[in-house]
């Protein structure tokens, strides 16, 4: 990236009261703004099929939330949250969750200065989870001696870790609100909240109305609600989040994508798609996908013109996974999209209303240009709630953005 990106360029007035505290009971009666052909209206949520292009494909992220809160006690009564970001030992989300007696996870501890030493406890039903501080930064280490799985302790014992701008303890409403119907796969730490509008019998209703849906995995973490402090956005550093597609899904999303058609359900569900892009780009420039090297923030932006008879990223990645014997792919990205991004596969996006300079808008931004500001001003004006529990937003560039390099 050679041009500044002055972040408070992406400022507007966001009120208090405007940020949606709670969900609606329904989840399709979201208000639903809606960016076509250069113009906006807007509607309901559960008639999002109503503006899809013809012949689609909706993506969605199928990632779990895990109740990644575990609220500890000392004998003093000081109260220690400890908040599990993602497994350290073992490493693969899968196994973490999976493993009994004990694990390691990277976490962010609340209150620590209350937390001088020694472990932790939490009685249960069944016997004792312990927790200790290891000498490796951020690195808690986990014991128990019950038959649970952690993924078991996390579901007894944890709490659901909300955004934090909701100014609230979690409630059993967001036990089940703050998940979206298709969720699969555990491991994020925040909802993919671009999908909590959507209901069983609205994805139902998409291939009887002549859609594809497809399903790619990221598990969001705690970095997506870290706001933009640097003034010049290109010195932010993005977090790293995990990903993962199955190969007959990466085939498919080559064709859609090819002839753009993808719609995606939230920005995670864009940072997936964009990935898989470079690590395509990775093998059409002679090298090979190496999913196990994170996706730079930038590495998007540095990748040079393929041959113009190239298949194109997607392609070349399936190919490439074909011939590894590979039919999963993992791995890692950082990469953070702004304005001038080059798209490689989007057409659209459903998402909702982002926070005012924060790396969501960025992206908005750049899918919409400009346009954006309208967009937002339209909302506030018309009464859309805002953040995870707010209304949603179907965003449909004037143009072929993937094919126009825009």
């Amino acid at each position: 990236m050679e041009k500044a990106i002055d972040i408070t360029e992406f400022d507007y007035p966001l009120p208090d009261e405007r940020i949606a505290r709670f969900p609606l009971e329904d989840r399709a009666a979201s208000k639903l703004l809606l960016f076509r052909d250069g113009t906006i209206g807007e509607s309901v949520f559960r008639n999002v099929a109503d503006y899809l292009p013809a012949g689609a494909m909706v993506v969605f992220n199928n990632t779990k939330v895990i109740r990644a809160r575990l609220l500890f006690h000392k004998a003093t009564g000081a109260r220690i949250e400890i908040f599990c970001l993602e497994p350290h030992e073992p490493a693969d989300y899968e196994r973490a969750f999976a493993v009994t007696g004990s694990c390691q996870w990277h976490c962010i501890v609340g209150n620590s200065k209350k937390w001088k030493e020694g472990p932790l406890q939490i009685e249960y039903d069944g016997g004792v989870l312990s927790a200790e501080r290891l000498p490796a930064g951020d690195v808690i280490r986990f014991a128990w001696s019950s038959e649970h799985t952690f993924g078991q302790l996390l579901e007894l014992l944890g709490r659901t870790p909300i955004p934090p701008y909701l100014c609230r303890e979690s409630e059993e409403i967001d036990t089940v609100r703050y998940q979206t119907v298709y969720s699969r796969w555990e491991g994020s730490v925040a909802a993919p909240t671009a999908g909590l509008h959507f209901t069983p019998e609205i994805i139902a209703s998409l291939p009887e109305r002549g859609f594809e849906t497809a399903e790619v995995t990221l598990h969001v973490g705690a970095g997506t609600f870290l706001p933009v402090k640097e003034k010049d956005a290109r010195n932010h550093h993005m977090h790293t989040e995990f990903f993962q597609v199955e190969l007959d899904t990466l085939e498919r999303l080559a064709a859609a994508a090819d002839a753009g058609r993808i719609v995606a359900v939230g920005t995670t569900s864009v940072r997936t798609l964009e990935s898989l892009a470079v690590l395509g780009e990775r093998v059409l420039l002679g090298g090979d996908a190496e999913p196990e090297c994170t996706i730079g923030q930038w590495e998007a932006y540095r990748n040079g013109a393929t041959a113009e008879n190239a298949p194109s990223p997607l392609t070349a990645l399936a190919a490439w996974m074909r011939a590894q014997g590979m039919t999963r792919l993992h791995s890692a990205t950082e990469i953070m999209i702004t304005p001038g991004y080059r798209w490689r596969t989007l057409r659209g996006l459903i998402t909702n209303f982002h926070q005012p300079q924060s790396t969501l808008l960025l992206l908005v931004s750049a899918l919409i240009g400009d346009r954006w500001r309208e967009v937002y001003k339209y909302a506030l004006e018309h009464g859309f709630r805002f953040l995870s529990y707010g209304d949603s937003s179907l965003l449909m560039p004037e143009s072929d953005m993937r094919a126009t390099g825009k």
